[in-house]
């Protein structure tokens, strides 16, 4: 990720490597060069390298002169859709293929979840939580926003995904899990229940809002559109009257409220979005789909297919091979398994709590940035 950063860094710190290397490319491209003896890179991975034009989709002139590397150093650009050829005999005889296979370069696992779940007309996004998390949208041209809050992905020439990645999505339930309600996981353990269901069981004997208590999950710092590695988690709020039910809840709160954040940046860049489809552990999780319906204000749905960056793979090979001529096949393909709608009471309560939520990052920064600060020279 970022190797516009990381060359940076080797070309002031590892200087002799740096002048040394041929060439600088990613593991995707040097197994491609093992495969088929041609240096390439899709335009989606490109695209997320800070080294791309987006719009003349070829490396950017400003980005190698800063870095002082030639383009010939770099892969050469091709599209999703480019069918790579000439397999290479010994390499085909191993993996027992023939040496006319036909082979699509493809795209990146975010764009093609968007395309997985059927994402990709206005309006609708894709939100997936996993340890981390992100959300997705997808337009006809690059758009790119002049405050650095979102990316923007090749999936085809007409395809561009907008939106931001999140550090903090399962990882914080895991740490829940693990650090404040261990005597509940081990007795769910126990039970023969999963240690999630079963905390997922006592946030639901609380309110939405856990009466006025936010957390802020920011435990590995933080990606969009914060993009500040100093921010730390906390609690705010909390009171006499909170217990570890409420800790539970607002934790979970916390994740769907920090993803929210990502939306305004979207919606600048390219109008209102409406439909949401979710993907990701946090799926499995009624409580928590019922969460982001109610804090977004949105339909939820949540696709059948579980792979949706393998289903986007296949997809984009059918369009690349000819077999279909257009990628609004997925609609066919994509059943759904849930549906929520939001509950009007508590978009209420969330309306009331988001301002709140959003605006103390920008309040502490500079706490942030001592205690971060600290932790650092106490670890040392």
């Amino acid at each position: 990720m970022s190797p516009l950063c990381k060359l940076m860094w080797m070309r002031h710190e590892k200087a002799d490597i740096f002048k040394q290397a041929a060439r600088f490319v990613g593991i995707k491209e040097y197994v491609l060069f093992r495969l088929f003896g041609e240096w390439l890179v899709d335009y989606s991975i490109a695209s997320a390298t800070g080294m791309f034009n987006l719009e003349q989709l070829d490396w950017d002139e400003g980005a190698l002169a800063l870095l002082q590397v030639d383009a010939r150093q770099l892969p050469k650009p091709v599209p999703t859709t480019h069918q790579l050829q000439g397999l290479d005999a010994a390499v085909a005889e191993q993996l027992g293929l023939r040496t006319d296979t036909p082979f699509v370069i493809g795209a990146n696992d975010g764009v093609l979840s968007n395309l997985g779940v059927n994402a990709i007309h206005p309006g609708q996004v894709a939100v997936t939580i996993g340890t981390s998390g992100a959300m997705r949208t997808v337009v006809e041209r690059p758009v790119t926003d002049a405050s650095g809050r979102t990316f923007c992905y090749a999936l085809t020439e007409r395809h561009w995904v907008v939106g931001g990645p999140v550090n903090n999505g399962g990882n914080v339930f895991r740490w829940v899990r693990d650090e404040l309600a261990t005597a509940e996981a081990e007795q769910a353990r126990k039970d023969g229940v999963d240690p999630y269901d079963a905390l997922t069981r006592i946030a639901e004997h609380i309110a939405p809002g856990a009466e006025g208590l936010l957390f802020h999950p920011y435990l590995s710092g933080e990606r969009a559109p914060l993009w500040n590695a100093d921010l730390r988690g906390s609690f705010f709020g909390l009171a006499l009257h909170h217990r570890k039910e409420h800790m539970i809840r607002a934790a979970l709160e916390g994740v769907i409220f920090n993803l929210y954040s990502i939306l305004p940046a979207v919606e600048d860049l390219i109008g209102p979005t409406k439909r949401m489809m979710a993907t990701g552990g946090f799926a499995r999780s009624a409580l928590w789909r019922q969460m982001m319906a109610d804090i977004f204000n949105r339909e939820v749905v949540v696709p059948q297919s579980v792979e949706s960056s393998c289903l986007g793979a296949a997809v984009l090979g059918l369009l690349a091979l000819g077999k279909i001529k257009s990628l609004d096949v997925i609609s066919d393909m994509v059943g759904s398994t849930n549906r929520h709608l939001p509950i009007p009471q508590n978009v209420a309560i969330y309306d009331r709590l988001r301002p709140i939520f959003m605006a103390i990052p920008h309040k502490l920064a500079d706490e942030y940035r001592a205690l971060s600060a600290f932790q650092r020279l106490d670890i040392k």
